[in-house]
C-alpha cells in the first residue's frame, strides 16, 4: 500500500500548491458553516514528525479534517504537510488522485512511518467508521474499538502522540445505531464492513448507511492536547495497551470538558 500505479511513494504525491487552493476555498466555508473553532494549535511540536490521534465524528460526511487542516496551515504555513491516513476504499478513480494531492494517504504503517520520518504531521482516527457512527446519545465517548496500532506506529517512528478531541459533528444528524450486530449477522465482515449504521437526517430521513444525509450546521470545536512522549513516560519497551489506555483517558477528560461547555445540541 506504500505506493500505487506510478510506483511513487504516497507522500511524494502531496501537492502544497493544490492544498493551498483547496484550503483557501474550503477552509472559510467549513469554518462559517460549522462555526468551527480549533483550539491550542500551539501544542503541536514546532518541528519533527508527530502522530495526531483524534476521535472521528459525523458519519460518512465527517468534517474533521476540513476543520483541522485549514486551521493548521493558516497558522504554520505549507512547508510541513498534514497527512491523513485513509481507508483504501476512498481512493477510487480521479477522487483518489485528488485526495493524495491534498495529503490523504493509504492507512498503512509503511506510509505513516515514511511521513513521520520526513517530519510531517500524520493525522489518524483509530476508531474509523466505528467511531464516526457512534450513537448521538453516547457521542461524548472516546471509543477506538480496541484498535491500538497507532501506538505501535508512534513508538516505531520515535515520535510523540498528539491527542486531539472534537465535539459537535455527532449532532449533524441523529445517529441511532452502528448496526454492528446486524452487520455480523448478514456477513458484511467478508466485505471488510463491520457496521451498518442507521441515522436520521436531511434530506433522506432514515438512512441505513446510504444515502448519506447532509450535515446540519452544528457548531464544531476541536482542541489539540499536549504531546505525549511515549518513551519518556512508558520506557523503551512500553506496554501498548497501557499507552492506549492513557491516551484515551487524556482524550476523554478533554472531551468531557468540551461537553460541559456545550449548552444546546447543534447550537453549541
Amino acid at each position: 500500500m506504500g505506493s500505487s500505479g506510478t510506483g511513487r511513494p504516497e507522500v511524494a504525491k502531496w501537492d502544497p500548491e493544490f492544498t493551498r487552493r483547496i484550503t483557501d476555498w474550503v477552509g472559510p466555508v467549513i469554518r462559517r458553516y460549522f462555526r468551527a473553532e480549533v483550539r491550542d494549535l500551539d501544542a503541536i511540536p514546532a518541528a519533527g514528525g508527530a502522530l495526531v490521534v483524534s476521535n472521528h465524528s459525523g458519519g460518512m460526511l465527517t468534517p474533521d479534517v476540513l476543520v483541522f487542516a485549514p486551521a493548521f496551515y493558516e497558522k504554520f504555513g505549507f512547508d510541513r504537510p498534514v497527512y491523513t491516513l485513509g481507508h483504501d476504499a476512498i481512493f477510487v478513480g480521479p477522487v483518489g488522485t485528488l485526495l493524495r494531492r491534498a495529503g490523504v494517504i493509504g492507512a498503512s504503517r509503511e506510509n505513516a512511518a515514511k511521513a513521520l520520518r520526513e517530519g510531517a504531521l500524520v493525522l489518524v482516527f483509530p476508531g474509523g467508521d466505528y467511531d464516526s457512527y457512534r450513537p448521538t446519545f453516547t457521542e461524548n465517548v472516546i471509543d477506538f474499538a480496541g484498535r491500538t496500532g497507532y501506538v505501535r506506529t508512534a513508538v516505531e517512528a520515535g515520535v510523540p502522540i498528539v491527542p486531539m478531541v472534537s465535539i459537535g459533528a455527532q449532532e449533524t444528524q441523529l445517529f441511532l445505531a452502528r448496526g454492528d450486530s446486524i452487520a455480523r449477522r448478514i456477513g458484511l465482515k467478508r466485505l471488510r464492513a463491520e457496521i451498518l449504521p442507521i441515522s436520521v437526517g436531511f434530506p433522506f430521513g432514515v438512512s441505513v448507511f446510504f444515502p448519506p444525509n447532509l450535515p446540519l450546521p452544528s457548531k464544531v470545536v476541536t482542541r489539540v492536547l499536549d504531546p505525549i512522549d511515549v518513551t519518556a513516560e512508558f520506557g523503551e519497551d512500553p506496554n501498548i495497551e497501557a499507552v492506549d489506555l492513557h491516551v484515551r483517558a487524556v482524550m476523554q477528560a478533554a472531551l468531557d470538558e468540551l461537553a460541559s461547555e456545550r449548552r444546546f445540541p447543534v447550537l453549541g
